[in-house]
């Protein structure tokens, strides 16, 4: 019996084999019970919480955590072996380990991004959901990156010159993709200051019309011809925006003229009974309002009206503009006043004046060519 456990292989005793072949044998077993009942018994565990992050996280870490266990497994088994090539599996082994620890973080950035998707939506910002996609592309990107660098760096290799190498070949590249930096700071820029969100009505320069979908470089904006307009985003942080979806409430800006033979106190009723047409108007914003006689206009006495509507939509503006003007005309015709139109004197004498139909009035002398 002695003689069987004193026997070597490879210069190594054979009871090391038999105590590394148990290792890996008991790290096979170890991961069946966490595959099968540990893993199991936490995704019904998570499954009843309110909270559905538990769950992603979860499902994210079990596949790596599997082979973490059968990796740790090899380790202690080559190193209790000690072969001549069991340094090599070893060092090999390590790097293995470190691409599954990669792969754990790259598993997480699905759930980190939900988590991010559901506080943006919490928070009704639109916008920023929008970039949720970019965000967990850029984490992805991020993780493969310094991964690989932190791969390499568990390989033995010198990483200093690789990082220097990759700065100045990504100033290079910088350099000659200035564009798409830019575009893509004009997306850093619009991600937080928010001018717009998708469905907004936009205008600047010869844009105008709803955002359709922002990107990581252009931001789609479909016009009022039905056509698609595909702006670089640095244009969108170096232009003044004007976007018409936030308005609260929208201007109306009008001056109604009356004839000048209109009595003085009528003028004063007309203004009174405009505003009061405003006042019980349910769609007209209460808040400022003004409709006064301001001006002696050159063929007319000038009202100036200035209100607000509570409603921003282009149709409905209109439409209630259409409702407020009616309304002046009714009640310019129930007080029995004219609108006023450009017309002009014109005197050739001190006694008779004739009114012309487009409006000029002349002095009428028969002994004068007519």
């Amino acid at each position: 019996m002695n003689d069987v456990i004193q026997y070597e292989i490879f210069g190594v005793p054979l009871i090391r084999y038999v105590i590394a072949l148990g290792v890996i044998i008991a790290a096979l077993i170890i991961r069946k019970i966490f595959d099968r009942y540990i893993g199991k018994q936490l995704l019904k565990w998570v499954s009843k919480t309110k909270i559905r992050y538990d769950d992603l996280i979860v499902q994210a870490i079990i596949p790596p955590v599997n082979l973490l266990i059968v990796l740790y497994g090899i380790i202690i088994a080559t190193s209790i072996v000690e072969l001549p090539i069991s340094k090599f599996l070893t060092e090999a082994l390590r790097v293995t380990l470190a691409v599954v620890v990669v792969w754990i973080a790259y598993r997480l950035c699905k759930p980190i991004s939900e988590i991010l998707r559901d506080v943006m939506s919490r928070s009704d910002d639109a916008l920023a959901i929008q970039f949720v996609p970019i965000i967990r592309t850029s984490l992805q990107v991020a993780v493969i990156i310094i991964g690989g660098i932190l791969i390499l760096q568990n390989s033995g290799y010198e990483v200093g010159s690789l990082i220097a190498g990759l700065g100045i070949g990504g100033l290079a590249i910088a350099l000659a993709a200035q564009e798409t930096v830019s575009n893509i700071f004009g997306t850093l820029v619009m991600f937080t200051d928010k001018p717009f969100k998708v469905g907004d009505w936009v205008q600047f320069k010869n844009v105008d019309g709803d955002v359709e979908s922002i990107g990581f470089r252009s931001t789609r904006i479909r016009t009022w011809a039905k056509s698609i307009q595909v702006v670089p985003n640095k244009l969108l942080t170096s232009e003044v925006i004007e976007n018409w979806s936030v308005m609260p409430k929208r201007r109306v800006r009008m001056t109604v003229g009356v004839q000048y033979d209109s009595p003085p106190e009528k003028v004063d009723e007309l203004t009174r009974r405009i505003y009061q047409l405003l006042q019980s108007h349910p769609q007209i914003n209460q808040e400022y309002m003004i409709v006064a006689f301001t001006d002696f206009g050159p063929s007319s006495l000038d009202i100036f009206i200035y209100y607000f509507t509570s409603v921003t939509a282009w149709k409905d503006y209109m439409h209630i503009r259409q409702e407020i003007n009616i309304g002046i005309m009714k009640i310019v015709e129930e007080l029995g006043l004219s609108f006023a139109f450009p017309s002009q004197t014109v005197y050739f004498g001190d006694d008779l004046r004739l009114k012309s139909d487009n409006g000029i009035q002349r002095n009428y002398d028969p002994t004068l060519p007519q």
